[in-house]
């Protein structure tokens, strides 16, 4: 039987050329050819070691991308929500448009439909800790007078992000900035926004 993996005995030098290995490999080979041994010969670690910190490749490379992102600036707040809006979404597009974070997130969503851990783990640690902030902005804007007290926030964020990952989960195209500035001007015009 093997033990869950434990993050607390993780040496962070290792952890780091783990998480960079992997997200290299991801944007080399795609995340479907890319594979435990691989990423342990990459990083200089045993797969041993890699199963003792991650129970699979899609947990993995969450944490790896959850890193990178969290790297990035937090929701703005300026008090002007279209603009603010457009300054994360255009973010967004821009991390999950480019490798390495591209193709490995791509991959996990597509690992995910089969993966029932890894859903729940790309939920609880990704998504919804995302969906937060956005909302947090959201409800800003509400108690500044922007959105109606009655504007169904969570549809929002789903209107507002629906779009992207749409293009993002089906390889297409993702949205220019001006596009991006159209998605939310009709999603705040369907609130009511003033």
């Amino acid at each position: 039987m093997v033990p869950n993996p434990n993050p607390a005995r993780r040496s962070e030098k290792s952890q780091q050329a783990i998480l960079a290995a992997a997200l290299e490999l991801c944007a080399e080979r795609g995340y479907a050819r890319v594979t435990i041994e691989g990423i342990a010969a990459r990083a200089g670690v045993s797969k041993k070691t890699i199963y003792r910190w991650w129970p699979s490749k899609g947990a993995l490379l969450l944490e790896a991308v959850d890193n990178a992102v969290i790297r990035t600036k937090p929701f703005p707040d300026t008090g002007d929500l279209a603009a603010d809006l457009l300054a994360q979404m255009t973010a967004v597009v821009r991390l999950l448009a480019h490798p390495p974070l591209g193709p490995a997130y791509a991959g996990i969503l597509t690992e995910l439909q089969y993966d029932d851990e890894l859903a729940r783990a790309v939920q609880e640690q990704f998504i919804g800790p995302r969906l937060e902030s956005c909302s947090a902005r959201l409800r800003s804007a509400q108690a500044q007078g922007a959105l109606p007290a009655d504007a169904d926030l969570a549809m929002a964020v789903e209107l507002l992000y629906g779009p992207l990952y749409y293009r993002h989960t089906l390889r297409r195209q993702p949205h220019d900035p001006d596009r991006i500035a159209e998605l939310i001007a009709h999603v705040l015009r369907a609130l009511g926004a003033t």
